[in-house]
């Protein structure tokens, strides 16, 4: 494996903290930097000027566009190329979005997406910023994915065809399917994966902490050990998965990117000595945010 990977944390897995608290959490953790989510922050303000400001506190390794509306966003397609724009302007060297919606007939989108022949080129203007897309999760009583593109080979007959690199999100895709690790291989094998979020999935809920649910990540993290994989891992996990004490969720971050890198052969197993076994905590009822 590439001494190239890197640990990242979703600034989503901790939005019910002010942005700037989240960001020094996760430098005091010890992550190698952040994936910055677009969200309610960026209404009404200068990005660049916050942006610039967050990276004084820590690196952002990538951008999530906005997957809800946002004032002076626009849509979809406008809100991708204002985050674009902006992470070429900051220096951040990817930026992720989600797929349209089928069920939420997101019509135009998915036209528009269909029309780009060459997405590194045309969107992310020449290369200049990666551009990816997130393979999304099956929901409800039917295990329906309201997305295009859920099938694992249709996405990489599409991210192929339109020169487009992938997020893989190891809780959407184990929505579907607990033992996700072959489509991994094949999203791998396709040369496309750029980003990887990472956490569990159980008992139909999305980004649980590692072990809160039932995917196989420990194995997930052993088989990326033994790739070539240089991008970032970046942990997504539901900010209702963290008490409210502070000094808790930072010593929880500190143990969840230790057992990262562990596991991924970035430290020796000795490492997780230093952590003692906590107690699991009590999921909160509240609504999930999708991520």
């Amino acid at each position: 494996m590439s001494s190239c990977l890197k640990i990242s944390l979703s600034s989503g897995s901790l939005f019910t903290l002010p942005i700037c608290r989240a960001f020094e959490l996760s430098a005091e953790a010890g992550f190698d930097g952040v994936e910055l989510i677009i969200n309610q922050d960026f209404q009404r303000v200068n990005p660049v000027k916050v942006v610039r400001s967050l990276q004084e506190i820590a690196p952002i390794n990538s951008i999530h566009a906005p997957f809800m509306p946002l004032d002076g966003w626009g849509g979809p397609i406008q809100s991708l190329f204002h985050s674009i724009e902006l992470a070429a302007d900051t220096g951040i060297p990817l930026v992720n979005f989600h797929p349209p919606s089928w069920m939420g007939m997101e019509i135009g989108f998915w036209r528009w997406l269909y029309r780009i022949r060459d997405f590194q080129k045309e969107i992310g203007i020449d290369g200049e910023v990666l551009v990816t897309i997130e393979n999304m999760p099956c929901i409800g009583r039917f295990k329906l994915n309201p997305n295009i593109l859920s099938s694992t080979r249709d996405m990489i007959t599409f991210i192929h065809d339109h020169n487009l690199f992938l997020t893989f999100d190891t809780t959407h895709m184990g929505s579907g399917k607990a033992n996700f690790i072959n489509d991994f291989y094949l999203f791998y094998e396709s040369g496309r994966i750029r980003n990887i979020h990472f956490s569990d999935y159980g008992f139909d809920r999305e980004h649980l902490i590692p072990g809160h649910g039932r995917l196989p990540l420990t194995r997930f993290l052993n088989h990326l050990k033994h790739t070539d994989y240089k991008g970032c891992v970046t942990l997504e996990v539901s900010p209702h998965e963290f008490p409210k004490n502070e000094e808790v969720i930072l010593q929880s971050l500190k143990e969840l990117q230790t057992y990262m890198r562990v596991e991924t052969g970035m430290l020796p197993v000795e490492a997780m000595e230093d952590f003692e076994v906590m107690a699991p905590v009590d999921i909160d009822e509240g609504v999930y945010g999708e991520l």
